[in-house]
């Protein structure tokens, strides 16, 4: 089975945060190339509203980096179709730009292997419009 994680997912699995463990518990994620902007900035965040230091911002940074080069999370790059899909997904659901774009990505992933049914997201209009394209939410 395949996860597709989007980034408030990916950010559990590096801060701690509520419901850290579910996403800890996954080997492998699957993750848009759009990730590898989200899930820094909202660690960079973090250190500028005093919820972790720099030093721990770069440290999760890092370790994120390495993640990414090891395989641990697998990156998949932005597409004309992803996008074009993301669109159609924005007219359907009531989802932000680059959370039609996560879900539009994890719709490509799963077309080119079905085992990936498994949507890692804890967005509550992204988690539903997942639900409804067929997704499980992980829990």
């Amino acid at each position: 089975m395949t996860t597709f994680a989007d980034s408030s997912a990916i950010v559990k699995r590096y801060a701690d945060e509520e419901h850290a463990d579910l996403v800890r518990d996954v080997g492998v994620l699957v993750v848009s190339q759009l990730a590898l902007v989200e899930v820094p900035a909202a660690l960079w965040r973090k250190s500028r509203v005093g919820e972790l230091s720099p030093e721990h911002a770069r440290t999760l940074t890092t370790a994120l980096d390495v993640d990414v080069a090891g395989g641990a999370l697998v990156v998949v790059a932005m597409t004309d179709g992803i996008v074009a899909r993301a669109a159609d997904l924005a007219a359907t659901h009531p989802l932000r730009a680059y959370d039609a774009v996560q879900l539009a990505t994890a719709i490509a992933v799963r077309d080119a292997d079905p085992s990936c049914t498994t949507f890692a997201c804890f967005d509550v209009q992204l988690r539903r419009a997942a639900a409804h394209e067929g997704f499980r939410p992980l829990t």
